[in-house]
């Protein structure tokens, strides 16, 4: 409300405060009308539709019309606006939508309150400080990293991974620490779902190859991923874990081969393994000991 001269504010201060408290800032005059005219209905759908699909991870739009009872051309009017702006992904060669990068960066405002994204942000400089490398946290979507943020190195090469990047589990630091962690029926279950792709020389596509890999792991407390891929890029990560020990979350160091070699990745893996514990630890997680 506009500023008043003392007198008035002195005069009318009981119906001042009787305004301020029936109409909070923000809503309209009319907000104390419960009835359905206060909501869009079209958008209630719309959302419902999105959330819906996230749900289902991936869907046809016949499976997601069936599951929702809704019209097929209802929902692909819905699907294909979300789809401009990058809220859903259609995949051309299996016909599934999916939930895309754009409702993340929408949620990523959300996500700047929150706990994990924000009690990271220390360790991922004092990573990025003690390495002098691009720090890196990131969780599992899928068969996929998101990633959701990152302190960068001040070095011109360097990797860069912004928030809302999408990276295959199999060929990344934060992958193969999550999935080392995963029990052995769910790493199957995602293998099955889709092939690992060869992305370089150093790939790691087979089944036997993975899991050699992930059991390495497991024992030393850092993933490492060799130019899997990337040519040039390395990348090393350890998992962060929540109140029941399940690992919900990754941080890592990537850069490259120049700079992360072999001598250095040892040193590196010990500080990414001590960032994800002590995140943990502020989290109020739980560290699984490691196998004997």
């Amino acid at each position: 409300m506009p500023d008043e001269p003392d007198s008035t504010v002195k005069h009318d201060h009981s119906r001042t405060q009787t305004r301020t408290q029936t109409r909070a800032r923000g809503r309209p005059k009319a907000w104390r009308d419960k009835t359905e005219q206060n909501t869009i209905k079209s958008l209630d759908r719309a959302l419902e539709v999105l959330s819906r699909l996230g749900d289902l991870e991936e869907a046809t739009l016949s499976e997601l019309a069936n599951d929702l009872g809704q019209s097929p051309a209802t929902i692909y009017r819905v699907l294909t606006t979300y789809r401009a702006h990058a809220f859903t992904d259609f995949d051309e060669t299996r016909q599934v939508w999916s939930v895309g990068a754009g409702a993340f960066l929408t949620g990523a405002k959300f996500l700047r309150r929150t706990s994990m994204v924000e009690r990271a942000r220390p360790h991922l400089r004092r990573l990025m400080e003690a390495t002098e490398e691009t720090a890196n946290l990131g969780v599992a979507k899928d068969a996929d990293v998101l990633f959701l943020s990152q302190s960068e190195t001040h070095h011109a090469i360097r990797a860069f991974f912004p928030p809302g990047t999408l990276s295959p589990m199999h060929a990344s630091g934060i992958g193969k620490a999550l999935l080392a962690q995963w029990p052995q029926k769910r790493v199957d279950a995602m293998l099955a779902a889709r092939a690992p792709e060869q992305f370089t020389e150093y790939t790691l596509i087979t089944r036997d190859a993975l899991m050699d890999d992930l059991r390495e792991t497991q024992l030393r407390g850092y993933s490492f991923d060799g130019e899997e891929k990337n040519i040039g890029m390395r990348c090393i990560a350890a998992p962060v874990f929540d109140v029941h020990g399940d690992a919900v979350a990754g941080l890592s160091i990537s850069g490259p081969v120049a700079r992360i070699t072999d001598a250095r990745i040892a040193p590196i893996g010990t500080l990414v393994r001590a960032g994800a514990d002590a995140l943990t630890r502020e989290l109020g997680g739980v560290s699984p000991q490691p196998p004997g």
